[in-house]
């Protein structure tokens, strides 16, 4: 069964940096789409990051310049090196993967890493 964990949350003051990864129990390569979402409370989840299987990577506003989507295609893993971190980053973060099955696009999600920013 295909399956995505992530790890590497944590808690970290203003300013700081974290590396969060995400395995896949199979391929990357089998992924069309890879990317990151986050939650916070009360609030919708939002996109963050993807990475697509040429490897173009794209953001959402809020985090362009301080974070940066990459992958290990030998590993099957997928980072999110977020550098800046500002309290309002602080979220659960969920791995996320799209798979082409015959006429369909499957949607794969991690149960999530939290992350949280305070002094």
């Amino acid at each position: 069964q295909v399956q995505l964990v992530e790890s590497g949350g944590g808690l970290v003051q203003p300013g700081g940096s974290l590396r969060l990864s995400c395995e896949a129990s199979v391929s990357i390569g089998s992924f069309g789409y890879m990317g990151w979402y986050r939650q916070a409370p009360g609030k919708r989840r939002d996109w963050v990051a993807g990475i697509t299987t040429g490897g173009s990577t794209n953001y959402a506003d809020s985090v362009k310049g301080r974070f940066t989507i990459s992958r290990d295609n030998a590993k099957n893993l997928v980072y999110l090196q977020m550098n800046s971190l500002e309290p309002e980053d602080t979220a659960v973060y969920y791995c996320y993967g799209t798979q082409a099955r015959y006429a369909l696009n499957v949607e794969f999600w991690g149960r999530g890493t939290q992350v949280t920013v305070s002094s």
